[in-house]
């Protein structure tokens, strides 16, 4: 036979652990939703929204911190943090948005702000695991270009000490040229003038061609010692072009060691990929509005959803425990007050027998005190009335 069980108590709600779970993720009371039928899958899809968000929260960051920490634990365990913050936030939205509530515009713009400022950040991620291919070939260009960049820069740096040294290194060349160009012609003068070949055309060595001869030597000399003084500052010219080159090429080295695919350079490879390619602009700004619609999702979700009985419910609960706990003071303080008055009653009532018992005895020990007085020459009645009230009189309370 089935048991007889009172019409108020035949409906009883059990959600399983996931519901329940879905429930407190929509930010419901389980008391009060467990008795509103229809709600109750409201807030499962409230949740659902919730737990969705959650998770794109948690691996759009679990993303972004693996660009930027070499640990995939750590890149994990802080992705999952910012998770936790985006689920906190979503909770403190969506449980600011209930039936009485809904038409205000100034708290529901406040939180759609605010959840499009989080949903943007957290569709750039998103967008950058996407287009991961593509981002790393427009980072091996741009990495190119700022290479080339940088030498441009440096070559700008080091131009007018290397334009200063250049200048210094040509002018003795040139010196030196000229010198040996003097020598080379003084030299085929005087071989012309002892073959015949040039000059007075005499075969031998005559006048002229000593003459030509002293003077090849005398400008070979000069060659000799002006190479000699010259050697050692072309040389230092040419290490000082070396160094130059040196230091250009350790700059560039380490400026090398600086590029990589982190974050930001990710983002600025997009950035450069979108300013040339129409077609994947408008694919980029539809993903994006996509993704951030999962951040609003739960948000729009409560908003656009009918309220129920639950926000009612909720509501007069609220207001319920609002006017007990006023009530629950106020017996608070009258059962203090009360208590406080019997106390003083009965303290007054303790204290006037304490004093009204006490009378007789005070006033034989004060006998006592005059006679011991009286019996003793040596003592003075100021000494008598200190020691009286000392040991008689009573002290006032602080």
């Amino acid at each position: 036979m089935e048991k007889n069980i009172p019409v108020s108590q035949r409906e009883h709600h059990e959600p399983s652990a996931f519901t329940a779970f879905l429930w407190w993720l929509a930010t419901a009371e389980k008391e009060i939703l467990v008795d509103s039928v229809i709600d109750r899958n409201r807030y499962r899809i409230i949740g659902m929204t919730v737990l969705a968000t959650w998770a794109f929260a948690s691996f759009t960051w679990t993303y972004f911190f693996s660009t930027v920490v070499d640990s995939m634990i750590m890149a994990v365990a802080l992705g999952l943090f910012m998770g936790f913050i985006i689920l906190t936030i979503d909770r403190a939205l969506i449980k600011g948005i209930n039936k009485f509530n809904k038409r205000k515009i100034s708290p529901l713009l406040f939180r759609g702000l605010l959840a499009l400022t989080i949903g943007t950040f957290m569709a750039q991620p998103a967008v950058l695991y996407m287009f991961d291919k593509e981002i790393k070939l427009q980072i091996s260009l741009d990495n190119e270009k700022k290479k080339m960049l940088k030498q441009q820069e440096l070559l700008t740096l080091f131009k007018t000490q290397r334009e200063s040294i250049t200048k210094q290194r040509d002018v003795l060349k040139k010196e030196l040229a000229d010198k040996y160009n003097a020598v080379s012609k003084a030299r085929e003068n005087f071989l012309a003038e002892t073959d015949g070949s040039g000059g007075t055309g005499k075969i031998g060595i005559k006048d002229i061609a000593l003459a030509k001869r002293n003077e090849y030597q005398k400008l070979d000399a000069d060659y000799q010692v002006l190479q000699k003084e010259s050697q050692p500052k072309l040389d230092s010219a040419d290490a000082a072009l070396k160094d130059i080159d040196s230091r250009m090429k350790a700059e560039e080295a380490g400026f090398a060691t600086y590029l990589n695919d982190g974050f930001l350079t990710r983002v600025e490879a997009l950035n450069n990929l979108l300013k040339n390619n129409d077609a994947l602009q408008f694919r980029y700004y539809l993903i994006v509005f996509i993704l951030m619609l999962i951040e609003l999702m739960p948000v729009i979700a409560k908003t656009m959803l009918p309220s129920g009985s639950y926000d009612e419910k909720a509501m007069l609960r609220e207001e319920m425990e609002i006017t007990l706990a006023h009530i629950n003071i106020k017996k608070e303080q009258q059962l203090k007050e009360l208590y406080n008055q019997l106390a003083f009653e009965n303290d007054s009532e303790a204290i006037t027998a304490f004093f009204s018992m006490s009378k007789d005895d005070r006033h034989e020990k004060m006998k006592a005190f005059s006679k011991k007085w009286k019996e003793e020459n040596h003592q003075s009645f100021d000494g008598l009335w200190e020691k009286m009230k000392k040991e008689i009189l009573t002290k006032q309370e602080n």
